[in-house]
């Protein structure tokens, strides 16, 4: 069986603490830290003037030439780690330096809404099929 489909989280979503230990996730942020000795890198994203770091363990990536100040994008499972929190066991990590993370944010909001919209249309389908029968 395939696992769910990764969904987008903001980095300060993933540092909520909502997440589940094995979820799927999508985040992005700029490297500002790699430690290859540790297959670890740290993601940082700023919103509302306070800096969010993610950790990512990289151990699946590797060897990766990282550029430390340029974007990144992560897809990868969470994995809760003792002294560390949470951090994204990274299965792809692709630089996007040049993307414009505002559109990406606005991006990720319009998709969330399309979802909630299906997802109330297949409900209301389903209530107005039990209706008729």
């Amino acid at each position: 069986m395939l696992p769910a489909t990764a969904v987008y989280y903001f980095p300060w979503e993933v540092k909520s603490g909502a997440l589940q230990d094995g979820e799927s996730v999508r985040t992005f942020g700029r490297l500002t830290r790699y430690e290859p000795d540790k297959s670890q890198a740290s993601l940082t994203t700023q919103h509302v003037s306070k800096d969010y770091h993610v950790i990512v363990n990289t151990s699946f990536v590797e060897p990766f030439n990282p550029i430390i100040g340029a974007q990144y994008v992560v897809l990868g499972e969470i994995e809760t780690v003792e002294g560390v929190d949470m951090r994204v066991c990274a299965r792809v990590l692709n630089c996007v330096d040049g993307v414009n993370i505002s559109l990406l944010q606005k991006a990720i909001n319009e998709q969330r809404s399309f979802f909630k919209e299906r997802q109330s249309h297949l409900e209301e389908d389903a209530v107005q099929h039990a209706d008729a029968t």
